[in-house]
């Protein structure tokens, strides 16, 4: 999951640059509107990817990693109501 997170953000900011790029070099050239509109769009990309790359996805079980405090693992498990196997 994690190397295709990877991917999807890299293509993104690729495209993202590859807008900016392509606006003022070749767009702007015909219609300066246009190419102020693509920039646009290319500024709402990098959000957008941070979102997608770090979002978690339902194999990743991160809330139940141990923290390495035994001390603290059975308290938060006295909390959640289970026992970790030892």
């Amino acid at each position: 999951m994690l190397a295709r997170r990877r991917h999807v953000y890299f293509a993104m900011m690729g495209t993202c640059i590859g807008l900016f790029v392509l606006a003022w070099s070749v767009v702007r050239l015909w219609s300066v509107p246009v190419a102020v509109g693509m920039c646009v769009v290319a500024m709402l990309i990098p959000p957008v990817a941070a979102m997608a790359a770090n979002r978690r996805g339902p194999d990743d079980r991160w809330w139940d990693d141990p923290s390495g405090d035994p001390k603290s693992d059975d308290w938060w498990d006295e909390l959640d109501g289970k026992k970790r196997p030892r």
